[in-house]
């Protein structure tokens, strides 16, 4: 990989853009930040772009409609989402529209860091999707039917009261069902379980 891959950070925030600047830049990578994803729209040309980090909550477009922009325009760029809790059912849905990642704030720096080499040297081919998707149904193969109910659930973006009203069981009981669903698949947050339910075709 080129030392130098410029990562285009996205994020109405500018504390938040300083940081991830110079987190980028002390690992090898050159930032170029943009308060909106408008600006960043005028500014880039978009078949140049390798790599985009971008906010989910914005004004103006927001992550997964410039996620929807970027595909629908076939720009080859990989897109990760930065998104805050509670906003795990519009990463899911942005990773649906081509996003290649989220991840939950606060995180580590070596997470995104990790995330955005992924991305970056991630195969396309087919047979490559078919070996992640096989891995991550081998993970989720010893689910009972009901975790699978819960899961299912989750990542269609539906709250603990609602899967639990679609269910016909309590809140209580969906909470100890995405409990076994963490334990069982070694997920280390939702975000990461959604990825591996997403893998499998759920």
């Amino acid at each position: 990989m080129n030392d130098k891959t410029v990562i285009h950070v996205i994020d109405d925030d500018q504390g938040m853009r300083d940081s991830l600047a110079f987190l980028l830049d002390v690992n090898g990578f050159k930032a170029q930040v943009y308060e909106s994803a408008d600006a960043f729209l005028r500014q880039i040309d978009l078949n140049s772009a390798r790599c985009v980090i971008s906010d989910i909550r914005m004004p103006g477009m927001n992550g997964i409609e410039l996620v929807k922009r970027l595909k629908g325009e076939g720009a080859p760029c990989v897109v990760i989402l930065i998104t805050g809790h509670g906003d795990v059912s519009l990463a899911v849905e942005a990773m649906k529209a081509g996003a290649a990642d989220f991840i939950e704030k606060p995180f580590d720096d070596s997470v995104l860091l990790e995330a955005i080499r992924s991305a970056l040297n991630a195969r396309t081919d087919t047979q490559a999707e078919d070996a992640a998707r096989k891995e991550a149904e081998a993970v989720l193969a010893d689910l009972s039917p009901r975790e699978r109910d819960v899961l299912q659930g989750l990542v269609a973006g539906k709250i603990n009261k609602v899967i639990a009203h679609d269910l016909k069981i309590s809140p209580r009981t969906v909470e100890v069902y995405r409990a076994n669903l963490m334990a069982k698949t070694g997920a280390r947050s939702m975000s990461e379980l959604m990825r591996i339910a997403m893998a499998a075709g759920l």
